[in-house]
């Protein structure tokens, strides 16, 4: 198993067919769709036990959302990712359950530290309607779905692991599927608060900085569990890697052939740099100088395309 040290399916498939230099692996399915210059959506399928294997994901769909410029994308950007958001949610969810199935929005992570506050700072902007359907009926239209949302904590300062609390929930309020927003690690300076990855297999929070809780999935608590994740960070050892590969090209560009400099760059050379860090407590976990302005467009685009899917 490669120390992917990421939680998108996409990367972990491009890292693994750049090791074992494939144009394909056996087992996973790949489809790309580029909506505009800044919007583009992959959906990577896991077929079966290779590819389970191959890049350490569960057999099932895994859909990833990449927008670029959204340091300083407008409104209406922000507002077409988030339909982009809607339309792959609501084929996720209707594989699932029917369009009237409860659903539970739980936003993992800790407001009070920017990178992990994106899941609940959506909570605060789900459009909630369990308690009106079930205390004020005549205000709500026929065919509305029942969603209910919490913000669970972590824990470090709740002493429960999140799915412990989750059970208790799904176990008293029943929703049909539950939906979890998580922030996620990846492998990419470029995926940092401008990816959203979907999938239905659910989710085990912290696994991408090398925290695993408890898994959260359709085993634990007993109905689907469909994961959003954004990645806010990534360590050292990925941003120096990328540092290189841009300086490495930058001197191929100037010298127009180099073989040495060639070799390099088709290499990844994230294990070897993590090798030189670890020792020295180098290999930090590292979010961009803009992380407040970047959660908060997708707080707006993960917040409304659920409600738009809901």
């Amino acid at each position: 198993m490669f120390n992917f040290r990421t939680d998108l399916a996409c990367e972990r498939k491009e890292i693994y067919q750049k090791a074992n230099q494939l144009e394909e692996i056996d087992g996973i399915e790949t489809q790309k769709e580029e909506i505009n210059e800044n919007l583009k959506v992959e959906r990577v399928k896991i077929t079966n036990e290779n590819g389970e294997k191959a890049i350490g994901k569960p057999i099932g769909n895994y859909i990833t959302i990449d927008i670029k410029k959204l340091k300083i994308a407008q409104d209406e950007e922000i507002q077409k990712a988030a339909e982009i958001l809607t339309k792959e949610l609501k084929e996720v969810v209707g594989k699932h359950i029917d369009t009237q199935g409860e659903i539970l929005v739980v936003g993992l992570g800790n407001i009070y530290v920017t990178p992990d506050a994106l899941g609940p700072k959506v909570i605060n902007e789900i459009e909630v309607t369990r308690h009106i359907i079930n205390y004020l009926p005549q205000y709500v239209e026929e065919g509305t779905r029942m969603v209910s949302a919490i913000s669970p904590g972590v824990l470090g300062t709740t002493g429960i692991e999140t799915v412990e609390i989750l059970k208790g929930i799904v176990e008293n309020t029943k929703p049909k599927l539950v939906i979890v927003i998580d922030a996620l690690a990846s492998r990419s300076i470029e995926r940092i608060s401008s990816t959203v990855q979907i999938s239905d297999t659910g989710i085990v929070p912290g696994a991408g900085v090398g925290n695993k809780r408890s898994e959260i999935s359709q085993s634990t608590l007993g109905i689907p569990v469909v994961a959003i994740g954004i990645p806010t960070v990534v360590e050292t050892a990925v941003l120096v890697n990328d540092c290189l590969d841009l300086f490495i090209e930058k001197l191929q560009n100037e010298a127009k052939s180099n073989d040495y400099l060639n070799q390099m760059k088709q290499e990844d050379n994230y294990e070897q740099i993590k090798e030189a860090l670890v020792p020295k407590d180098y290999n930090l976990i590292v979010t961009p100088k803009e992380i407040d302005d970047l959660i908060e467009n997708m707080k707006d685009i993960v917040a409304g395309g659920i409600n738009g899917a809901m």
